[in-house]
């Protein structure tokens, strides 16, 4: 199976370099200065689990460079995906697979724009992975979890193949028969997070010992709880405390890759997370208050803002614990 993925960070990254360690044929795509260091040193991955590395040959600068690939992984921001499912047209209406491991729940909606729509599996990504510097990425934890599936229920031949090369490459790997609602349960405690401890400005620990701020924690995922059973996803109505309890299991100081975005000055998911979540409250009649007013509160960083600086914290790219 030739694989090839789109955004070499740390959810790219690192399951792109699992994989590749395994022995299978994947091509990354990557651009900028992490590009170039790749291109010169290759790709490491430090991770508890063990160290791994990606040749130099491996990497592309763009889509146009891949040749002919049977599954497609998607790791980029939120905000590249129009243009990614553009570029990957032609390979999907060739016979590509592709799977997005991206946040958010509207990625898919985005991809089939583009793509056929029998060539997009749905995906979630678990992990808590960021590029430390160009060139190396950095996974915390042991947690590294991939589930995906088809958007018909089926456990169709290629989602079974992913999955059998994904186990025998180490990684903890699940066809899911429901794959939208693993999406929408993904997204109630990432939306959670992410805008929390951006609105905090403090990691889980923080946002869960204070009275106020673990209260604001639950009614957020709540609202996403809400609006996701109007869509008609089969959530279950308690799914927000579920979340809250797991929220308690994580290490004080995880953060999400949206607070560690902010205090960077970097672009922020805003739109996707939470801003989502208000605009499709709106949509379908489901007050979101807490929802809206964190994007509210956040939407003059939403760009990126250069005069930020560092701050602490572990960051989970790709949605901490994800």
């Amino acid at each position: 199976m030739r694989i090839a993925v789109i955004g070499a960070g740390g959810v790219g990254g690192y399951f792109g370099a699992r994989l590749a360690a395994a022995g299978e044929d994947v091509t990354l795509v990557a651009r900028g200065r992490h590009l170039a260091a790749i291109r010169e040193k290759g790709l490491t991955v430090r991770s508890p689990l063990g160290e791994l590395r990606v040749p130099s040959e491996a990497v592309v600068p763009a889509i146009s460079d891949l040749e002919s690939p049977d599954l497609v992984m998607v790791a980029v921001k939120l905000w590249d995906t129009e243009d990614v499912a553009r570029q990957l047209a032609p390979l999907a209406e060739g016979g590509a697979a592709v799977v997005s491991f991206q946040n958010g729940v509207q990625k898919d909606t985005v991809l089939r724009r583009h793509l056929p729509a029998g060539s997009v599996l749905g995906g979630v990504g678990y992990i808590s992975a960021f590029i430390e510097e160009p060139g190396v990425v950095v996974h915390n934890g042991t947690l590294q979890r991939l589930v995906f599936g088809e958007y018909d229920h089926t456990e169709s031949p290629r989602a079974r193949d992913f999955l059998d090369r994904a186990v025998a490459a180490g990684i903890d790997a699940e066809v899911s028969a429901d794959i939208e609602r693993a999406i929408w349960e993904k997204f109630v405690f990432l939306v959670g997070l992410s805008g929390t401890t951006s609105a905090v400005r403090q990691p889980i620990g923080v946002v869960r010992g204070d009275p106020g701020s673990r209260a604001l924690l639950r009614e957020v995922m709540h609202e996403v709880v809400a609006v996701g059973r109007a869509k008609g996803v089969a959530l279950d109505p308690g799914f927000a405390d579920d979340r809250l309890a797991f929220c308690d299991t994580l290490p004080a100081a995880m953060t999400s890759s949206m607070h560690n975005d902010l205090l960077h000055g970097n672009r922020l998911e805003l739109g996707w997370l939470s801003g989502a979540v208000a605009g499709l409250g709106a949509e379908l009649g489901v007050a979101t208050p807490r929802n809206r007013a964190i994007a509210d509160i956040l939407s003059p960083y939403a760009l990126g803002d250069p005069a930020a600086t560092g701050g602490a914290g572990v960051s989970a790219a790709g949605a901490a614990s994800r």
